[in-house]
């Protein structure tokens, strides 16, 4: 994929607030649809809203950061976030409370900004309460190059689907420029943090997350962090900034890395 020239409009919303036009999404409300995807869930944000996040491990959930900052620019507590695993029609495989929250350190220092300068930065973690260790929700692996990406799919949840998740597996990466992945994916109010994915030899990989809306061009696109240096950046800020919890270290996931617990999917 060759670096995207034309300029990103500065005229930008949080995906939490902006809808973009619908594409064939489809709902995801029966076990079967759901096979596979059930690492990704709702993130409620104690009853006053919610975001979308997907489980990179079995105690991480990947998000946006902006999902973290309360309405007055303060950061939300992490004992009012909810992680509701593979959530359709009220049940979820897994619900997890979260016991820490933590934005990417660069997204913190530019947030508020009306461009889209804090976008490469959009990206939180989740530590759950408790590991998701179940054979019916896995993880999913990271991958830090979207530019070789050339059809995603997304799945979210979001306003007046909130209920179960949504698959749209019909969209592509337009380009990449400064640490921010352009796509025609579809957003709305809700789908923030929605994984990104790359679908290769029958493995979904995250490649990005849903941040924002923008116009390229006049036309509405998609917009999210490349995963490439961010996320390795905010791992690294998450062990650091990490408290000295009885039994052991946390092991440091890098994009590319594949593991025994990444999802799956075979063709019907």
């Amino acid at each position: 994929m060759i670096p995207l020239t034309r300029s990103l409009a500065l005229w930008l919303c949080l995906a939490s607030g902006v809808a973009a036009q619908g594409s064939g999404l489809v709902s995801l409300q029966t076990g079967q649809a759901c096979r596979g995807w059930e690492g990704v869930g709702r993130v409620d944000i104690d009853g006053e809203g919610f975001c979308s996040g997907a489980l990179i491990s079995e105690d991480l959930v990947l998000t946006a950061a902006h999902c973290l900052i309360d309405k007055d620019g303060t950061l939300i507590a992490a004992n009012r976030f909810h992680f509701l695993a593979g959530l359709r029609t009220g049940c979820a495989e897994a619900y997890r409370d979260v016991r820490r929250a933590v934005a990417h350190p660069a997204y913190i220092l530019r947030a508020g900004r009306k461009s889209t300068e804090a976008v490469p930065f959009d990206l939180a973690l989740l530590e759950l309460s408790q590991p998701i260790r179940t054979s019916k929700v896995a993880p999913f692996p990271i991958s830090g190059d979207a530019g070789r990406a050339d059809e995603l799919a997304v799945v979210s949840y979001a306003r007046d689907r909130d209920t179960a998740p949504s698959l749209q597996d019909l969209c592509g990466v337009i380009g990449v420029q400064d640490g921010i992945v352009i796509m025609d994916c579809d957003a709305d109010f809700g789908a923030s943090g929605a994984p990104v994915f790359e679908v290769r030899n029958c493995i979904a990989e995250v490649v990005s997350i849903i941040s924002a809306m923008a116009k390229l061009e006049n036309q509405p696109v998609s917009i999210g962090p490349d995963l490439a240096d961010a996320f390795e950046d905010l791992m690294t800020h998450f062990i650091e900034s990490a408290p000295a919890w009885s039994g052991g270290g946390q092991r440091v996931i890098t994009p590319g890395e594949r593991t025994d617990t990444g999802a799956k999917f075979v063709q019907p």
